[in-house]
């Protein structure tokens, strides 16, 4: 059962993560209080696409 609740919570957070990613840095635009988070996944994005 723990494994069930922990494994929803993973992707919950994943899901609000790629979320995050669309509705914000993907469109050019900062995330508003927590700019860090954005330079963290835009730096992400380039390291993938490259």
């Amino acid at each position: 059962m723990l494994l069930v609740i922990v494994g929803l919570l993973v992707a919950m957070a994943l899901a609000a993560l790629v979320t995050t990613f669309v509705a914000y840095p993907h469109r050019g635009e900062p995330i508003p209080h927590a700019a860090w988070l954005g330079d963290a996944m835009k730096s992400a994005r380039d390291k993938i696409v490259r």
